[in-house]
């Protein structure tokens, strides 16, 4: 069975060419290794650059039109294309005869476009909650300032390739029961070029770029979460030949916070309150990452009750990169009973029970009979 190239990549059988380019850069851009290290995102990556191969190439797409599959391996047997692996030239010469003039893929260019890079950094929650611009250090292949990205030493340029005569690949004829069947395959001395550098840059090589540190700022928004990427187009890697660099995606790892705990844009945290607080009721100030603000504790707060300030939580930050809002803050709120009490104390205490009817009182669960929730849903199954 031939491979579902255009499935692939996810587009229809008639795309233009710039619809099979944006397509394989943006599944690329989500798929690289570099950004995603998955081991099925990998195996992802191999195929849609094996379609992109294949559907850019005006020839080899006419083989998957008519059926074919390109990259796969000649012969009649097996159920297999019997001219997988052909150019379109290849085929014509096994159904009419002829010699090695047939039409190949043609040289591939020295540019190519570079690979994304990813940078973690660690933000405070507080950092989340503003946002921050951040210096980093990086460590990237950029452009080579000797030769410019063509990768020839000052005066000299790239000649074309004796092996395969420019063409980028070289062709056997093989005989098969169809008469006369010519292969072709990348050219091993430049690589599919078609061109050779005789005399290579100093500084890169031939390659157009070299590995350098530099800075760049990275602006991250106000309410970012651990896990999200920020994107720097155009920071990452330079490519071959001084192609177009790819882009860098910042990571954001955020810290453990000391006094609150997040749950998506609402801040949660607890207080712990006197008892004859908790009874007496009191307005205690709170701070916020923003600023400190009163908190009202009505007379009776029981232990457990939770409390929430409306838009004292972190921005929303929406996957178009504003942010719409803010969460919440919840308070729960904890009664600390005493744990040991002195004379005047107890005295005091027990002349409130007193006063109360509460000394040596136990108060009745709400089926009367006693017993916590287990009890009570036992009673009920009897």
């Amino acid at each position: 069975m031939a491979r579902d190239y255009y499935g692939a990549l996810g587009v229809r059988q008639d795309a233009t060419s710039e619809e099979i380019k944006r397509a394989y850069r943006k599944l690329a851009r989500e798929l690289h290794p570099d950004v995603n290290p998955d081991e099925s995102a990998k195996e992802r990556f191999s195929e849609v650059t094996a379609a992109y191969e294949v559907l850019s190439d005006p020839q080899k797409r006419k083989i998957v039109d008519m059926g074919g599959d390109p990259l796969g391996n000649g012969g009649g047997g097996g159920g297999r294309d019997p001219f997988a692996g052909f150019g379109l030239g290849d085929i014509m010469d096994a159904f009419f005869g002829g010699g090695g003039a047939g039409g190949g893929r043609g040289p591939r260019s020295r540019v190519q476009p570079g690979a994304d890079a990813l940078i973690r950094i660690e933000l405070s929650l507080e950092e989340c909650n503003t946002g921050v611009s951040r210096e980093l250090t990086v460590d990237t292949a950029v452009l080579c300032d000797e030769c410019r990205g063509s990768g020839c030493a000052e005066g000299s340029s790239p000649q074309v390739c004796d092996t395969c005569a420019g063409r980028g690949e070289i062709q056997s004829v093989q005989r098969s029961f169809l008469g006369q069947v010519v292969t072709a395959r990348p050219c091993p001395v430049c690589r599919g070029i078609g061109e050779v550098i005789p005399d290579p840059c100093r500084q890169c090589a031939g390659d157009g770029r070299v590995r350098a540190r530099r800075t760049i700022t990275a602006k991250v928004p106000p309410g970012v979460a651990d896990g999200m990427r920020v994107r720097l187009s155009g920071q990452g890697e330079v490519g071959p030949g001084g192609g177009p660099a790819g882009d860098l995606y910042v990571e954001v790892v955020e810290l453990p916070h000391r006094t609150f705990e997040r749950n998506g844009a609402d801040l949660h945290c607890t207080v712990r309150i006197p008892m004859t607080t908790a009874a007496l009721g009191s307005v205690v100030p709170l701070d916020t990452l923003d600023d400190t603000v009163e908190l009202t504790l009505e007379p009776g707060t029981q232990p457990n009750t939770e409390l929430v300030l409306a838009g004292h939580g972190l921005p929303r930050l929406r996957s178009t990169g504003r942010v719409d809002g803010r969460g919440d803050l919840h308070v729960h709120v904890e009664v600390d009973i005493p744990s040991k009490l002195d004379a005047r104390q107890t005295e005091l205490l027990r002349e409130l029970a007193n006063l109360r009817g509460e000394e040596g009182h136990v108060v009745a669960s709400a089926n009367g009979r006693g017993g916590g929730l287990f009890s009570r849903l036992r009673a009920r199954h009897r």
